[in-house]
């Protein structure tokens, strides 16, 4: 491709739009333009590396036995009522109405389709196990459609489902994907982990997250050094803190703190450090009142509180109810004499002696209480967000926080979908079976955000080999010199016999205007023709990652770039 008809409107200035720099990069070397919040039009450039990506995710789904289909954008309402997610998916889901009043949802995700196509075509577990795929646009009212590719309301995802007729064979089929996930991560240029995570509106028992570590990532996970436990923030477990001994035991004492509710008022008012004080937070799960006790310092993990309590509608409780069953206003409220409802601790609380509690009273606090004296745990139980050091789950460990992007969700669904919608199978005694699924999800879009925002530098992108754009670029330096554009050309002509992709800049432009653009734009490997080309006999290879300069003959050019391309292609994880 000649530079002279690429339509490439590369940008000087960084845009005021962009906060990452994966976003101001793709704006820069024109890959992308907006066209409204979170909707972006994909330029030739973006393109190009869009398809490549999705070329690899496809390589990696056939080669373990995945099937590709197409399946519609536009999805009717009855069947994510048969789910009861038409309306749990809340505003997140695009909704719209046909000429004739029929409701219709653009997917978000395509469990319940693919689920009626199958229950529709497949009867027999002869015709099992099925792992089906595709490529294809999703759509999400994000609330707040932010970095560009990286949280968009339209955006390119592959979501694969796979349909099994027992547990065993579903695990193995789980296993298979998790696998190939790592490959294809690790194909794009990306370092990953695989974390533990929850499994939101997807539902199922047990899934996985693969996140690229970035300061730039939405998400926080949990990881341990010393071990290879991690996980989402949302799922992170925490290990029980060691026996402490607690020492003397103070007297307890209620004191005034007149309109103090927050913990940094109430330590500071009686000089005691925030780790001193309980927040006991009372929940309604259901038709249950709860209380929730974690130290003053912590945060309250409401996924976890959740699970404890066996239910899914647990939300903070309204100040009447909190003043009903604490006899106080908000911000006071204390385990001490608290009746009719249970009072869950978290482990943290254990052995801390002579803490500050709630009055149950307004404007009032208790110091020196004492949870074996004062009051009563009903359950001890892992309830709050894990911090930096806290102890590792599996081992002696500390966990460090860290921030991630991610790039890749797999479940494990069960038969969450398929007994929903009654889509069963005959097994091998004749009987009907509900199918064993797993879905499993990439960001093929996002993946090109997460690729910058972990390989750039001051002057632009650096592409990995397998997902450039183009492999070669060929700079002449003085496209008006004869000897320097026959030379580029001869050189563009011999790559492009032999397969490979290069994109020549026969731009009548200034040279420091053809290498700004070169370095913006990332492509692995430059060729410069200049006048010490003539010179020395000698052709220029740079290597825009690691910015070395080789010098070879013509005659060995051709063997030297395909040998450069060979090394620069990214190792696969053996995950």
């Amino acid at each position: 491709m000649k530079m002279s008809g690429l339509f490439l409107p590369t940008l000087f200035e960084e845009p005021h739009e962009a906060e990452l720099i994966s976003h101001k990069l793709m704006l820069r070397a024109g890959l992308i333009r907006r066209l409204a919040s979170g909707i972006y039009s994909y330029l030739p450039l973006g393109y190009r590396v869009l398809t490549k990506v999705s070329r690899i995710v496809e390589e990696e789904m056939d080669a373990i036995g995945g099937q590709q289909v197409l399946l519609p954008a536009l999805h009717p309402k009855e069947l994510w009522e048969e789910t009861g997610r038409w309306t749990a998916y809340g505003p997140d889901m695009f909704k719209l109405c046909d000429r004739r009043g029929r409701d219709f949802g653009l997917g978000p995700t395509h469990e319940e389709i693919i689920t009626d196509l199958v229950r529709s075509e497949v009867r027999s577990y002869r015709q099992l196990p099925l792992l089906l795929y595709q490529i294809q646009t999703k759509f999400r009212d994000e609330i707040r459609p932010r970095f560009g590719l990286m949280r968009a309301r339209e955006f390119q995802m592959k979501d694969g489902y796979s349909f099994d007729g027992d547990e065993e064979r579903a695990n193995k089929t789980y296993d298979l994907l998790y696998k190939a996930y790592g490959r294809i991560f690790s194909r794009c240029g990306l370092s990953f982990r695989a974390v533990e995570a929850e499994s939101g509106l997807i539902g199922g028992s047990v899934s996985h997250e693969f996140m690229v570590p970035a300061e730039a990532g939405e998400d926080l996970m949990a990881l341990c050094h010393g071990c290879d436990y991690a996980a989402n923030l949302e799922r992170a477990e925490c290990g029980q803190p060691k026996e402490v001994l607690r020492g003397n035991l103070t007297e307890l004492t209620l004191v005034d703190t007149p309109g103090m509710k927050r913990v940094d008022e109430v330590s500071q008012f009686l000089r005691v450090k925030p780790e001193q004080l309980v927040k006991t937070l009372i929940y309604k799960a259901g038709d249950q009142v709860v209380a929730a006790l974690i130290l003053g310092h912590q945060e309250l993990n409401q996924t976890k509180l959740a699970k404890v309590c066996q239910k899914t509608d647990l939300e903070l409780a309204d100040p009447e109810t909190i003043s009903s069953v604490t006899s106080a206003p908000v911000g006071f409220a204390g385990p001490i004499g608290l009746t009719g409802i249970k009072i869950i601790a978290d482990h943290s609380i254990k052995g801390q002696a002579n803490l500050v509690v709630g009055g149950n009273k307004a404007d009032a606090h208790y110091t020196g209480a004492n949870y074996d004296r004062d009051f009563r745990i009903d359950l001890w139980a892992d309830i709050k967000v894990v911090q930096e050091n806290d102890r590792c789950p599996r081992c002696s460990g500390r966990l460090e926080i860290r921030r991630g992007i991610e790039v890749g969700h797999v479940f494990k669904l069960g038969t969450k979908y398929s007994q929903a919608m009654r889509a069963v199978f005959i097994d091998e005694d004749g009987q009907e079976k509900p199918f064993i699924m797993d879905t499993f999800g990439i960001g093929v879009s996002r993946i090109i955000g997460a690729v910058i925002e972990t390989s750039h530098d001051e002057a632009g992108i650096i592409w990995p080999m397998s997902i450039a754009p183009y492999q070669v670029l060929v700079l002449p330096i003085n496209v008006q010199d004869e000897a320097q554009w026959d030379m580029s050309l001869k050189i563009y002509q011999m790559l492009q016999r032999e397969g490979i992709e290069v994109l020549i800049d026969d731009r009548e432009e200034r040279p420091g205007r053809k290498f700004t653009d070169s370095e913006l734009i990332g492509i692995p490997l430059q060729i410069v023709i200049g006048s010490q080309t003539e010179q020395t006999g000698r052709i220029e290879i740079s290597i825009r990652r690691s910015r070395e300069k080789r010098f070879v003959p013509l005659e060995d050019l051709i063997n030297e770039i395909k040998r450069l391309i060979s090394t620069l292609e990214p190792r696969v994880s053996p995950y």
